[in-house]
C-alpha cells in the first residue's frame, strides 16, 4: 500500500518507529518487540538503522520491514540513507525492497562522519528522492523535516527552502524530527505553509522515560526543552517510575494539543520500548478514532 493514500482516507495518521537490534544482539529481540506491539492500531511502522548505514544494517532493515508486512499485516516504511552508499548499492537496496513488496521509503541523507570520505554522489536527501523516482515510480518517497531547523542549515527559512526541493523531487509527505515544544512546531508549520508546501506533515514525538535519554536525546536532536519539561526532568530524574509516568503524560498532552491544532498525524519514536508505546497508544486512540470517525479502540 502506498501510505500517501492514507492521508486522503483519514484525518489523523498514527505510526511507530522501531530500529533493528545492535550488531551484538540477537534479531529475536526485534521480533519479540514486534510481537508485543502487534495489537497496536498503527497505520504504518518505520524501520530505521544506525548512523553508519552499513550493508548489514540495510539488510536487517528490509528484512524486518518485510516481516512487518507479511506477518503482522502492517504497512512498513524502510529508511534509506545515501551518504555511505554508492549508486549501485542504492539500486540493489531498492531492488530488495521491491522484491519484498515494500513500497514506502523514507529518504534520508544520513549522518556524515568527518573521518570518512562519503562514497555517494548524492549530497542531499532531495537528490536521493529524485534518484528513487527516476528508478521506479512505484515507490512512495517520504521525507524528514526539522521544526527547529537542521543543525547544518543557516536558518529555518533556508532550511524550508531546501525542504521545497524534497517536495519538488517527489516526496509525498513529511515526518518531523522529534520536538518537545509544540509552539516551535506550530511556528514551523506557519512558515512551511507560507512557503507553499502543502504535503501532510506528521509530528515526530519521543517520550522521555528514563534518565539516560535526557542529555543524549537533547544533544543529538537539538530540540529545545521548554520550562515545563525541564521542571519534570529536574524533579523526577532520580525516580525511575515517576519519570516514566511523567514522560508518558507529557507526550500524551503534547499529542492532545497537536490534534486539537489539526496536525495530520503522530509519529512515535518508540526506541523499541513496548510499554511506552502501548501506554501512549491507549491514551490517544479513542481521540484519534473519534477524529477519524472510527469505532472506539479497545
Amino acid at each position: 500500500m502506498n501510505i500517501s493514500n492514507l492521508f486522503k482516507a483519514k484525518k489523523i495518521i498514527f505510526s511507530l518507529e522501531i530500529f533493528p537490534p545492535k550488531k551484538e544482539s540477537s534479531v529475536n529481540v526485534i521480533y519479540n518487540t514486534l510481537l508485543k506491539m502487534r495489537g497496536l492500531p498503527a497505520d504504518f511502522i518505520s524501520v530505521t538503522y544506525g548512523a553508519g548505514g552499513s550493508e548489514a544494517q540495510r539488510q536487517k532493515t528490509w528484512e524486518i520491514a518485510s516481516l512487518i508486512r507479511s506477518t503482522y499485516h502492517v504497512e512498513p516504511v524502510a529508511h534509506l540513507t545515501c551518504v555511505n552508499s554508492d549508486e549501485q548499492e542504492i539500486i540493489e537496496t531498492l531492488q530488495k525492497l521491491k522484491e519484498n513488496q515494500i513500497q514506502n521509503v523514507l529518504a534520508l541523507r544520513g549522518d556524515i562522519n568527518p573521518d570518512v570520505t562519503p562514497k555517494c554522489i548524492f549530497r542531499h536527501a532531495s537528490d536521493l528522492a529524485a534518484f528513487i523516482r527516476s528508478q521506479d515510480l512505484s515507490f512512495n518517497v517520504i521525507g524528514a523535516c526539522y521544526p527547529e531547523c537542521h543543525f547544518e542549515s543557516d536558518n529555518l527559512d533556508k532550511d524550508i527552502e531546501n525542504l521545497k526541493f524534497k517536495i519538488d523531487n517527489g516526496v509525498t509527505h513529511l515526518i518531523s524530527q522529534l520536538f518537545f515544544d509544540n509552539n516551535s512546531f506550530y511556528r514551523f508549520l506557519d512558515k512551511v505553509h507560507a512557503a507553499g508546501i502543502s504535503v501532510p506533515i506528521q509530528a515526530g514525538l519521543m517520550p522521555i522515560v528514563n534518565k539516560n535519554q535526557i542529555e543524549k536525546i537533547v544533544t543529538l536532536s537539538g530540540a529545545s526543552v521548554p520550562a515545563k519539561l525541564s521542571g519534570i526532568l529536574s524533579r523526577y530524574s532520580n525516580n525511575r517510575n515517576a519519570l516514566k509516568d511523567a514522560g508518558i503524560l507529557y507526550a500524551t498532552e503534547q499529542i492532545f494539543d497537536l490534534i486539537s491544532h489539526g496536525v495530520h498525524g503522530i509519529h512515535l519514536y518508540t526506541m523499541n520500548n513496548v510499554e511506552t508505546a502501548v501506554r501512549i497508544s491507549e491514551n490517544i486512540q479513542n481521540i484519534i478514532s473519534a477524529e477519524n470517525n472510527e469505532p472506539e479502540y479497545v
